[in-house]
């Protein structure tokens, strides 16, 4: 449909320090007509959900323009990153889009930016920059500092914004954000917008060491300072000065940015938290009233009634076109979870540096040709640098390629790894490396939430490698030896290899880096020196996507991944052997997404299913197998499917608790000898 034009008062939506100086009475009204264009929308789209016309809930920036709007106009929208909270509406309204989009975003129609996919307010513009945020605001900081850093990495001098609430600058996301901020020298300013309560906790009851939230700076090695955001004309010029000194200077600044709460949490607060005449003091001091008022005294009156009028026109106008957009339809829905296959890279066709390797080393090599080839990748983990990573796997790679490429990161991993997100939104490759696997749960949320629903929510890929060490076997206990296939993969958007064999380990992490989405590499910490076997340039490399099979029979189709290969196979050479039975084994490899067409043609022609990981039994990728394959070939099943893992309990430590604990050969021999009878 075609979208009205904007008023000629909203053409520009870009704001220079010295247009301050040198047209103050333009600039001035400029900021004016977004704030009111952002005040009318907000207050429109609060009264169309009342009717009903809007779903969800929606929430506002009711007093917050005075320092969204100003901000967004001063950004270099050209190079600029940001990430607006709920409280953001002008600061989407500058950023990029026309008003209609922004409302087709709220009523979910078939124009929505983001298919109706994404909520309202959450939604951003990843092709400008504008990250789009998650109801987790601590962990939209991290984003904005990787993405920023990717600029400069290109060469651009951007700065990075990003805002948080006072409620929200109690999460640990926000510590190791401004921490690893300062630490890498980036140069992102950091908002606190207060206005005094988390939903409806007042920060008297968030906070015991002081409510001046800006002087936390200090400890992290930045700037900090508060800004009254009711003065516009005063919040303007800091912000100026603020964007300048960051953009020249590459360090973070903390601002507490003091706002107004004009508006509940949501739509649905009814605000009855708030002392006595607490509301009718924030009114007094809402910036747009004050300013309006404040241009109107210098002579502006007529040309402010003009603004008023166009604005509120284009408004209505806009509803009305939104209004009449077609309803949105789940076509394509389900094929927007992963961002389209990507082509080859064009890798030179290289053998690996030794004519034998182990599994390690099989991954070194992998990450020492992606480095040497690909100028957008970048390695990042604890002790990945010097020392070569708790496992060695990267060791020799600081020396080669050095820091920028190869660095250690703080004891961050939800920081860290949406760091490594904003770096893979903006055209880099980020390789991050996890000590254990066990600890990529502290960054469940970047993980699961964010970087796997990025493409569904904004249309934007997120190419990343996650590396995983797992598996137990080596008595590390509890903390260090999970299988979180299962757990992770329960969650939509993640990608997924497991190799068991060097030539698969470096194929894998090629495939993996290549690929347009994040994608989880488990590597089973007893398979890194488990042998040695030839590694060489595979161009088939990307058929490890697919599963591999390793024996041929016809009592039964076995289907196994990971360490549990090498237990598998000599568990079918035994039954062979003693038995006389075979099986067709497969090595799955893939994990997500599943390719199962030459498991599912075994299985028709065998009619028994064994499937054994290392996980535990209960909720085990073992029963997703099962369920997928038995629901397409119950009828040609000749008896229950069989499965093996470990017991239901954490990994114990002590070498003879843990070998009861998870499969070995003989326990594995044993339940299907029991089976077979």
């Amino acid at each position: 449909m075609v979208f009205p034009p904007l008023p000629a008062i909203l053409a520009s939506r870009d704001l220079r320090p010295a247009d301050l100086e040198k047209s103050p009475s333009e600039a001035w009204l400029r900021i004016y007509a977004w704030m009111q264009l952002a005040r009318l929308g907000d207050n429109r789209i609060l009264d169309l959900f009342r009717q009903g016309l809007i779903k969800g809930t929606v929430t506002g920036g009711q007093g917050s323009e005075g320092l969204v709007v100003p901000l967004a106009l001063l950004a270099d929208k050209a190079i600029d990153v940001v990430s607006f909270s709920h409280r953001g509406f002008g600061g989407h309204l500058v950023w990029s889009d026309h008003l209609c989009d922004h409302l087709n975003q709220y009523f979910a129609n078939a124009g929505s930016p983001t298919h109706g996919r994404e909520g309202n307010i959450h939604h951003g513009d990843p092709a400008n920059r504008s990250l789009p945020m998650i109801s987790h605001l601590g962990a939209m900081l991290s984003n904005v500092a990787g993405a920023t850093d990717s600029q400069r990495r290109f060469g651009r001098p951007a700065v990075g914004f990003t805002f948080f609430g006072d409620g929200a600058s109690s999460t640990g996301d926000i510590h190791e954000s401004l921490n690893l901020a300062s630490l890498l020298s980036l140069p992102v300013i950091f908002v606190v917008e207060n206005n005094g309560y988390a939903y409806s906790t007042p920060v008297s009851e968030q906070f015991t060491a002081g409510t001046e939230l800006w002087r936390r700076a200090a400890g992290y090695g930045m700037e900090g300072f508060a800004l009254d955001t009711t003065d516009v004309e005063a919040c303007t010029r800091a912000l100026a000065a603020t964007i300048a000194k960051v953009r020249a200077t590459s360090r973070p600044v903390l601002i507490e940015a003091q706002t107004v709460r004009l508006r509940g949490h949501a739509a649905y607060d009814t605000c009855d938290y708030m002392l006595p005449g607490e509301a009718e003091g924030y009114a007094a001091r809402d910036p747009l009233p004050a300013f309006r008022a404040r241009l109107a005294a210098a002579g502006h009156g007529s040309q402010l009634a003009a603004i008023d009028t166009e604005i509120a026109a284009f408004v209505e106008a806009c509803i009305k076109v939104s209004l009449a957009t077609p309803k949105i339809t789940p076509d394509g829905m389900e094929a927007g979870l992963f961002a389209p296959a990507s082509a080859p890279l064009p890798w030179k066709p290289t053998a690996a540096p030794a004519a034998t390797l182990n599994l390690a080393q099989a991954i070194n090599a992998g990450l020492r040709k992606i480095l040497a080839e690909r100028p957008e990748s970048i390695l990042l983990g604890q002790d990945i640098g010097t020392y070569g990573g708790a496992f060695k796997v990267t060791d020799g790679l600081l020396k080669e390629f050095g820091r920028p490429r190869v660095f250690n990161t703080p004891l961050a991993e939800s920081a860290c790894t949406g760091y490594a997100i904003g770096l893979a939104v903006s055209g880099h490759r980020p390789i991050e490396e996890f000590q254990f696997a066990d600890f990529s749960t502290e960054a469940v949320t970047q993980i699961a939430l964010n970087a796997a629903t990025f493409h569904f929510r904004s249309g934007a890929a997120c190419p990343l490698v996650l590396r995983l060490p797992c598996g137990g076997g080596l008595t590390f206990g509890s903390f260090h030896s999970q299988e979180l296939e299962s757990f992770f993969l329960s969650m939509p958007g993640l990608k997924a290899l497991y190799p068991s064999t060097p030539q698969d380990a470096f194929d894998a992490l090629l495939a993996a880096y290549e690929d347009n989405n994040p994608v989880l590499l488990f590597e089973h910490k007893a398979l890194y020196r488990r042998g040695r076997s030839p590694v060489a340039w595979n161009p088939a490399y990307r058929e490890v996507w697919t599963p591999r099979q390793l024996r041929t029979g016809t009592f039964a189709t076995f289907v196994t991944y990971g360490e549990m290969v090498h237990l598998a196979e000599e568990a079918c050479d035994y039954l062979a052997a003693e038995y006389d039975t075979t099986f067709d084994l497969f090595d799955l490899r893939a994990l997500s997404p599943l390719k199962l067409d030459t498991i599912e043609a075994s299985l028709a022609r065998t009619g028994r299913l064994v499937v054994l990981h290392e996980g535990r039994r209960t909720h085990g990728f073992g029963a997703e197998l099962v369920a997928r394959l038995t629901e397409k070939h119950f009828t040609a099943l000749k008896a229950a499917p069989l499965r093996l893992g470990s017991l239901d309990l954490p990994v114990p430590f002590a070498p003879e608790l843990e070998q009861a604990y998870r499969p070995t050969k003989d326990k594995i021999i044993e339940q299907l000898t029991a089976w077979l009878g």
